[in-house]
């Protein structure tokens, strides 16, 4: 008997909201291209929306676009339906496994714990991608922010925080970010804990989180970088709630699709610096 080759992790995308759906689906179609060879089914999971019954058929019609042999819409309402045998099926049969967007807290306690989201984690280390857009973006870390104001987050307690997917750790994610001025609100988090890196989805933009930790920026949009490692000083462990919040040296990039950043190492990566890490990878 000859053994089988171990099976690479799988990727997981990041969108951040307003991604294109209907002409030319750039971000989408690197989700669908990143599915494990002959694998061409995909599961799309709407439990952060409110309103499933809209959302679903347009990724169902984009996915099929791009070559799906089925897509699975899968309205996952409630922790009953969260651990449906039917349902686990499908999961483990998918090749793509995609949340809508909506409210990550609600993502969050209907599948977190639960025996889809195991499902899940399984089918991202037998080589599925796990994808998400918007609040299905910010879910996936291990630390998920939710709520906030974006216009002055940087004040004690004006951020909210909790426990993520946990598909991903040592990042926190932020969508819709260059739109709805979200600057503030990573940099708060920045300052709370300078390990963990911030990463601001635009519309119709994403990153690529690689097996061996690098990010890829992808779509026409930006992604900033937020990297609070070198901090020199913050004062907000001696605040009270609602006072302004004082940082030093913080760091800012703004990526664009083809370029990177090497999350262990804080360094960005241009297009050829980026291409030469993931050939070393493969």
């Amino acid at each position: 008997m000859t053994s089988q080759p171990p099976v690479s992790p799988g990727r997981i995308v990041a969108i951040g909201g307003a991604e294109d759906k209907t002409s030319d689906l750039e971000i989408l179609k690197r989700v669908f291209d990143l599915a494990p060879e002959a694998n061409a089914e995909v599961a799309v999971i709407a439990t952060a929306s409110s309103i499933p019954d809209e959302v679903l058929p347009d990724y169902q019609a984009a996915f099929e676009r791009l070559g799906a042999s089925r897509v699975h819409t899968l309205d996952i309402q409630d922790r009953q339906q969260a651990a449906d045998d039917a349902t686990l099926r499908l999961i483990n049969q998918s090749g793509v496994i995609f949340f809508t967007g909506g409210d990550q807290l609600r993502l969050t306690n209907v599948i977190g714990g639960s025996a889809v989201l195991n499902a899940i984690r399984e089918r991202l280390m037998a080589g599925a991608v796990v994808a998400g857009t918007s609040a299905g973006a910010a879910a996936m870390p291990g630390t998920m922010i939710y709520d906030g104001a974006a216009a002055d987050a940087l004040r004690k307690g004006a951020v909210n925080m909790t426990f993520g997917l946990g598909f991903v750790d040592g990042l926190v994610i932020d969508s819709h970010f260059l739109e709805r001025g979200r600057f503030s609100r990573l940099m708060q988090i920045g300052a709370t804990n300078p390990e963990h890196l911030g990463v601001g989805l635009g519309e119709d933009a994403g990153v690529i989180v690689h097996p061996n930790r690098v990010l890829e920026a992808i779509g026409p949009g930006h992604v900033i970088i937020i990297d609070s490692r070198d901090l020199a000083s913050s004062n907000i462990a001696d605040l009270s709630m609602g006072e302004p919040i004082a940082i030093e040296n913080m760091i800012l990039h703004a990526m664009v699709s083809g370029h990177g950043f090497d999350i262990e190492a804080r360094r960005y990566l241009v297009a050829d610096a980026l291409d030469a890490l993931l050939e070393e990878s493969r």
